[in-house]
């Protein structure tokens, strides 16, 4: 490393082809371990969360990108380690104004802390079901006694997970107290 050059390790922000985070992030570990630079690449991270959501009247969770279209590199940076992971497929360039120079910028700690205390945060969060429901919509019953039961959303609690929905029984219309996981959208 030359004189001038940044010898401290920081965070970076790598721009990539949206949808091709994990490809990019794959990419830069296998040139990591290639090119033996353990000592100047340390982590590269895709901050995700998981989010949950009804399919079929099943719980199914996936990974949600916090930040689509961008990859997260802490490492020791010097123009040669800048090159390999510009050359590296899907990676478009550094965020920043330096890069248009040709200069990454690092991220400040207090970026850094508010990143990767947000990912901790949502580690640490409950599960969190992402389905939108609004007052008025019509929503099928897929749980509980009232299975197959139709009806209409009178009520949201969001911070109980739960839905007052009007369905008729025998003519008559009932309010039901539902969770969001007893129901899906008709």
């Amino acid at each position: 490393m030359t004189e001038g050059e940044n010898s401290k390790k920081m965070w970076y922000v790598l721009r990539a082809i949206g949808g091709k985070e994990k490809k990019a992030k794959e990419c830069i570990d296998n040139e990591v371990r290639r090119l033996h630079l353990e000592n100047h690449i340390f982590q590269v991270l895709i901050p995700v969360e998981k989010v949950y959501q009804i399919r079929n009247g099943k719980k199914v969770s996936k990974d949600r990108l916090l930040f689509p279209g961008y990859v997260f590199v802490e490492m020791v940076l010097n123009g040669e380690i800048q090159l390999i992971l510009l050359d590296i497929p899907n990676v478009i360039g550094f965020l920043g104004d330096g890069a248009k120079k040709g200069t990454a910028i690092p991220l400040r700690p207090s970026e850094v802390s508010r990143m990767l205390g947000s990912v901790d945060e949502i580690q640490d969060k409950e599960e969190q079901i992402t389905t939108p429901f609004y007052v008025g919509d019509a929503v099928k019953v897929i749980d509980g006694p009232f299975n197959s039961f139709s009806g209409t959303i009178e009520e949201i609690n969001e911070e109980k997970k739960k839905l007052k929905v009007m369905v008729k029984i025998f003519g008559r219309k009932t309010p039901l107290e539902l969770s969001f996981l007893q129901v899906e959208k008709e």
